[in-house]
């Protein structure tokens, strides 16, 4: 990327003709804006990514006692409004990248659109990654608490099946779902852990529910993005290809130069075929590396 000082950016050209006046402009600080907001947004993922680990260890506390105590709960809390916060502002900064790409499609052509369209899809792609991944543990959580019900359900002698089981989580009020099951000889203890599995699910579920929307509708622009995405994806996979073919003619030269070993003059004759084999394999990459997840050209 060319870089002009600030009082070149606007260079009005006129032809013969007076009515056609051609302004070249230096989008060198918009880009340096936009990646800028790149950076932000895969910060805020790589975040999510970290909150995501620890919600799973919270999960974990919590399912390995009979009642979780209360600073679990805030702690998890706290956490899931982080998640909550940093998914919304992603979201709406990918789509707002995303507006301004659709606008600017029809009127330009260029380097540095390729190279937005590329880092958004990349970005959006990442999002629904780490979000799938959170998804994934909140419907494990939902399911061994729901088996954490069953299994004391069973005890008490009032077994149940899944749907009868889900039509009375839907209920959604702990006191009715327990009232159903107060005069079967259940001690306190199991009625307690009960309770706060109910209470578990019906948090989870409200938070699930907050964040459904947004999902769907990052999941659905990557699915629009798939030809960008997946031909970002065979261009690192061959950049990876030859980055191993590389290591693996090394090895080769090495390998050479130990069976030729007592020989005096193979020592520079050894060094240059292991340049050779490094600089022979990056011409090779090169070409792959020409659309790959798209870098800054200062």
């Amino acid at each position: 990327m060319n870089h002009k000082p600030l009082g070149c950016q606007l260079k009005p050209t006129c032809d013969n003709d007076d009515d056609e006046v051609e302004i070249s402009i230096d989008n060198a600080a918009f880009m340096d804006e936009f990646f800028s907001q790149i950076e932000d947004i895969r910060n805020s993922i790589d975040k999510i990514d970290e909150n995501v680990c620890e919600v799973k260890k919270l999960y974990s506390v919590i399912l390995s006692a009979p009642t979780s105590d209360q600073k679990t709960q805030d702690d998890l809390e706290a956490v899931t409004n982080d998640i909550k916060k940093m998914a919304n502002n992603a979201r709406n900064k990918l789509k707002t990248i995303e507006r301004n790409l659709e606008s600017e499609e029809e009127e330009r052509v260029s380097a540095d659109m390729r190279i937005r369209k590329s880092q958004h899809a990349v970005l959006s792609r990442k999002f629904v990654d780490v979000m799938t991944k959170y998804n994934e543990a909140q419907v494990d959580f939902r399911e061994r608490s729901k088996g954490r019900i069953q299994r004391q359900l069973e005890i008490t002698g009032k077994a149940t099946t899944d749907e009868e089981l889900e039509e009375m989580l839907e209920g959604g009020n702990a006191a009715v779902f327990t009232s159903g099951i107060m005069d079967s000889g259940i001690s306190k203890q199991a009625l307690s852990e009960i309770e706060a599995r109910h209470k578990d699910i019906v948090r989870l579920e409200s938070s699930i529910k907050e964040l459904h929307d947004m999902f769907v509708d990052i999941a659905m622009l990557v699915e629009s993005q798939g030809d960008i995405v997946n031909n970002i994806e065979v261009q690192v996979s061959k950049a990876v290809d030859h980055v191993e073919v590389a290591k693996s003619e090394t090895k080769k030269a090495i390998k050479y130069q130990s069976k030729a070993h007592g020989c005096s003059s193979f020592p520079s004759v050894s060094l240059s075929l292991f340049f050779f084999t490094v600089i022979s394999s990056f011409a090779r990459l090169l070409p792959a590396m020409s659309h790959p997840l798209p870098g800054r050209n200062d």
